[in-house]
């Protein structure tokens, strides 16, 4: 389809000096978990494709913060490729929609192509990717691997959340051990399980050579 192929054009342009954990590669993997999700639910394909790549052309935490600047993006370029008003204002909302900001934002949008991206993005924070992830971007951030004075915050505000400077073991605690229980497909949920297991298994053998055991 050529508007998948243009889509994917435009997103290798803008992300390619994106950090390593947010760039093509990561657009390139949440596609093809949407795809493989999408296999197994009714969905409109076209709109569960142009959101999982258009997802994170412009991703807040490195615009300062601003969440409107990738839905406007992404509205500027679908209007470009003629797509119709209703799947563009469908994309978006999804785009608007699919964050986990800290796990305290209420969705004001539901569809069944949101729930399918959504797996697909958070499937990619968990496991072996999003370990490496993880560990890149608070290397980005020039965020201590772990420090045990300093205890995950299981109750952040969405503000906080998003200016969190804590280290990146923390992170595991406040949004990647969650998301196993966040998933909204069976097939999401099958995969995000084994995911999950990995992560446990990563930091137990974290702490052990941490603490000079292993």
């Amino acid at each position: 389809m050529k508007t998948i192929h243009n889509t994917i054009l435009f997103v290798k342009e803008k992300l390619q000096n994106a950090e390593g954990g947010h760039d093509w590669f990561h657009i390139e993997r949440v596609y093809n978990n949407a795809l493989l999700i999408a296999d197994s639910e009714k969905c409109d394909l076209e709109v569960v494709k142009l959101a999982a790549l258009l997802h994170d052309i412009a991703d807040s935490k490195f615009h300062d913060g601003d969440e409107s600047i990738g839905p406007k993006i992404a509205r500027e370029f679908l209007i470009l490729q003629d797509i119709a008003d209703d799947k563009i204002n469908h994309i978006i909302s999804i785009i608007e929609n699919m964050s986990f900001k800290g796990g305290r934002f209420e969705a004001k949008f539901h569809s069944k192509e949101l729930e399918i991206v959504q797996d697909a993005d958070r499937l990619d924070a968990i496991g072996a990717i999003g370990i490496a992830r993880a560990f890149n971007y608070g290397g980005f951030k020039n965020r201590p691997l772990y420090n045990p004075n300093i205890q995950p915050n299981l109750n952040m505000s969405k503000e906080e959340y998003k200016n969190s400077e804590s280290p990146t073991l923390n992170h595991f605690y406040e949004k990647l051990l969650l998301l196993k229980d966040k998933m909204n497909t069976e097939t999401g949920k099958k995969i995000a399980q084994k995911r999950h297991d990995f992560m446990v298994i990563f930091l137990g053998q974290f702490y052990a050579e941490w603490d000079g055991e292993a």
